[in-house]
């Protein structure tokens, strides 16, 4: 498995290093190769910074993944000969991805004509606008259409890439990797952008932390909201609000996708009976399981474990 990463001038070293954290030494031990691209051996990028780029544009032409992180300007069009690859990879079947303005460059190169595709919410309106072939999802972390991912601003990039690394090489390694990084493991692409989400700053945001991460241990209990506010010695109403303000959503929302990511992780760990992994991640039956699948990530658990991994 090869992945191409293509550097430009005026690139944030930011959004360039989000993928290559994603897909650091784990990955490269694995046999994986990881290669940054560039026009020319040498780019500015912003704050100042000089960047060696080690590969020519040209190598990505051996890659199975090829990801475009950002763009410098929404305003300015992409150059021909990132268009040129981004095309090539799409035709020859590879994965694309446009992490925040990158998606101006797949839509450029017509890659989302007629599929969904998001973009950083404050360019939203203006992406519509010039592409309006696209099916613009303004509100989206990121956005899975199968052989092409785009995704919003800088931290749903680094969403984004693990999702492609759960794709890639299992939800179980994409959860390790994020706790590496010290993120969110496996945020849905659903999820909004914009989100108040404080920092761990008071004892009573640190009990909700922690109670998120022991249901997400163990996802299948069922606790009820006011016999959780009364163990965490708050209202429900407070209760309610801190784990909103942490998770962009009610408690059963979460909770079903914490559900959702343990189920991937046990098929992807080769657990087979939908009945028995439903139970097991705390869902009714295996109905509803389908159910889940259907309507966080748009495919049935089969069809999501089929392409877990390129050919």
């Amino acid at each position: 498995m090869r992945l191409a990463i293509l550097a430009y001038d005026g690139i944030s070293p930011f959004m360039l290093s989000t993928p290559l954290a994603v897909f650091g030494e784990p990955f490269l031990a694995g046999g994986h190769g990881v290669d940054v691209c560039a026009e020319a051996p040498r780019l500015s990028a912003t704050g100042g910074l000089v960047i060696e780029a080690p590969h020519p544009l040209s190598a990505a032409r051996k890659a199975d993944v090829v990801i475009l992180p950002g763009w410098r300007d929404a305003d300015e069009p992409v150059p021909d000969a990132l268009i040129a690859e981004l095309a090539a990879a799409e035709r020859r079947g590879a994965l694309v991805v446009g992490l925040c303005l990158g998606a101006f460059g797949l839509a450029q190169a017509g890659l989302l004509d007629g599929r969904r595709a998001t973009t950083h919410w404050a360019r939203a309106e203006a992406f519509a606008a010039r592409y309006p072939e696209v099916r613009v999802d303004a509100g989206a972390l990121f956005v899975d259409e199968g052989q092409v991912l785009t995704s919003a601003g800088i931290a749903a990039g680094l969403d984004c890439c693990l999702h492609l690394m759960a794709r890639l090489s299992g939800v179980g390694e994409a959860n390790r990797v994020a706790r590496h990084l010290v993120v969110a493991p496996q945020r849905a692409g659903a999820q909004p952008q914009i989100i108040a989400r404080p920092t761990i700053a008071t004892s009573a945001d640190k009990k909700v932390t922690d109670l998120l991460e022991d249901l997400r241990a163990d996802p299948a209990q069922a606790p009820a909201l006011d016999d959780l506010a009364a163990r965490m010695g708050m209202s429900r109403r407070s209760l309610t609000r801190h784990i909103r303000a942490r998770t962009g959503g009610s408690l059963g929302d979460w909770l079903k996708r914490a559900r959702l990511a343990q189920a991937q992780d046990l098929l992807a760990s080769g657990a087979r009976g939908l009945e028995a992994i439903a139970q097991r991640c705390g869902f009714a039956d295996a109905h509803a399981l389908r159910s889940a699948f259907r309507a966080e990530l748009g495919t049935t658990p089969r069809q999501w474990l089929a392409r877990q991994r390129l050919d």
